[in-house]
């Protein structure tokens, strides 16, 4: 079994794949050594990272280099690629194919813009297709962020039946919590559903229950990582116990070189 049919087989009914999502090297390779087969990206850790905004297409370059670091580590990578960095489906499509030869099994495209509406669903397909032509074997999570701006069912149901019928692998609607709905997208797709973890939402035993094959962290991890640092800085200035268990200067230090392939 390759790659991709490996990332494929994750997404189970009853086992969904829960994606954690890094920012860096080092937040993969330890979510490696802590056991997760397979690793998402973060636009927003990027982002920030980078001293940018999320989801202003601005982080091209800041994601290519991610993962061709990523692609070192023994995982199955996929790369959070915004609205792809163009509104040419032809540019989207180089893209796939720059990050299906660095090893990325899977990326993640939304329709969201950044002046807070959405892609043209017909435009949207028109990329779902090109990239699929472009890697045929690159999973392609297509998310919408009909439900973020507006909960609006049918539009939300609509658009990823459009994205499952242009070629998409799985979809992916983030800020989705209500159950029922859920329930009735799982009944609706042939393809895997995607949520988004929510700590208010249903847990993860009530997602896969509902059909959902893929939990995925999100910005979650990048913003527990910014809490627990200056919770840190915060100890150590108020002369406080710092919390137990952190990585040693050499475990730390290791994850540079952590699982990298021969």
């Amino acid at each position: 079994m390759n790659a991709y049919a490996k990332f494929r087989d994750l997404h189970r009914t009853g086992a969904p794949l829960v994606l954690p999502n890094a920012w860096d090297h080092a937040s993969a390779a330890a979510l490696v050594t802590a056991g997760f087969r397979a690793v998402g990206t973060t636009s927003l850790g990027v982002a920030s990272a980078a001293g940018k905004s999320d989801a202003e297409g601005d982080t091209r370059a800041e994601t290519v280099a991610l993962a061709l670091s990523l692609a070192r580590l023994d995982a199955l990578v996929s790369v959070d690629v915004e609205g792809g960095f163009s509104e040419d489906p032809d540019e989207v499509a180089a893209l796939a194919r720059e990050l299906v030869e660095s090893g990325v099994v899977g990326v993640n495209i939304e329709d969201g813009r950044p002046d807070g509406g959405l892609a043209d669903p017909e435009h949207q397909c028109a990329v779902i297709r090109a990239v699929k032509r472009a890697a045929p074997d690159l999973f392609v999570n297509a998310r919408t962020d009909t439900h973020w701006l507006s909960g609006n069912e049918e539009r939300t149901t609509a658009r990823v039946t459009a994205y499952q019928e242009a070629g998409a692998d799985g979809v992916f609607v983030p800020g989705l919590r209500d159950e029922e709905t859920i329930a009735a997208l799982v009944d609706t797709l042939d393809v895997p559903l995607n949520i988004l973890h929510s700590p208010g939402g249903p847990s993860l035993r009530t997602l896969a229950d509902l059909g959902v094959r893929r939990v995925s962290c999100g910005s979650l991890l990048f913003r527990a990582a910014l809490q627990a640092t200056v919770a840190t800085a915060l100890a150590v200035a108020e002369d406080l116990p710092v919390r137990d268990g952190l990585p040693t200067y050499a475990e730390a230090d290791a994850l540079a070189r952590a699982f990298v392939q021969g």
